[in-house]
């Protein structure tokens, strides 16, 4: 008989796990059917409408800040995936000195909070003259990516058996080529799935992409912070519910991708 988890026994603790969802999904669940409100205001329902999407999809505005974040995030996962990728195969051969804090470095954007990340990226372009733009928003992008990349490349390729590539050698294969027809492969879920959690990691990202936007350089999450500030528009709902479905999406994806064996 499998044995219950012991903590459910202590009084309240059910109850309390369900307001803590409740209180984080309801109010998703709400802005998402709010966005099928007919009406004018986006807090009280009127009718079923699919007014806002269609007022979204025909606004230049939100197609030009969609642009651009689809730029942004198409070029930082493919920059951030690459380097994340060289950076798991690097940390997985014989151990060298340093070891320890190279990981600690690849991991620290994980960590450090994201306005502190901001502010000093700020600072450092300011420092270096670079004026802010797009370009600035995807250097920013590639370096807080890497660590979301790294993590399931990583872990594809510490369950993968060193011994297929020790056999391809034995088999005369010269390293690129065992690299490309055994090591690669098998890889290449850990690195899709790294690739898509970077990608939704840039689009969502609203802080950092803040900060370092320029003129002209809007990206949907600022587009949505800017016109909250003027008061809440029912397409705001639309956008989010749209931006939410994909990051779901990609994350869904992200996973099933990385745990596939092959």
């Amino acid at each position: 008989m499998r044995m219950q988890n012991p903590l459910w026994r202590f009084t309240g603790v059910r109850p309390t796990a369900w307001l803590f969802f409740a209180f984080l999904y309801v109010p998703i669940l709400v802005l998402v059917a709010l966005s099928f409100n007919g009406g004018q205001s986006a807090t009280i329902w009127e009718s079923f409408s699919l007014k806002w999407y269609t007022v979204v999809a025909n606004d230049p505005e939100i197609v030009r800040a969609a642009k651009n974040s689809l730029i942004v995030a198409t070029f930082a996962t493919l920059i951030a995936t690459a380097l994340a990728t060289l950076a798991a195969l690097g940390m997985r051969g014989r151990a060298f000195r340093g070891q320890t804090l190279m990981s600690g470095v690849l991991g620290l954007p994980l960590l450090v909070p994201e306005i502190v990340t901001a502010v000093a990226t700020l600072m450092f372009f300011a420092f270096i003259g670079l004026k802010l733009s797009l370009f600035t928003i995807l250097i920013a992008h590639v370096v807080f990516c890497i660590p979301f990349a790294y993590l399931p490349i990583r872990a594809r390729l510490e369950g993968m058996d060193p011994r297929l590539a020790e056999a391809a050698a034995d088999l005369y294969a010269s390293p690129w080529k065992a690299f490309w027809k055994v090591t690669f492969p098998l890889l290449m879920p850990g690195v899709l799935s790294g690739a898509m959690l970077a990608f939704i990691i840039s689009m969502d990202d609203f802080v950092i992409t803040y900060f370092v936007a320029g003129a002209g350089a809007t990206t949907l999450p600022v587009y949505i912070f800017s016109s909250i500030r003027m008061g809440i528009s029912p397409k705001i709902n639309a956008i989010s519910s749209i931006i939410l479905v994909i990051s779901i999406a990609f994350v869904a994806l992200s996973y099933y991708v990385g745990q596939r064996k092959r």
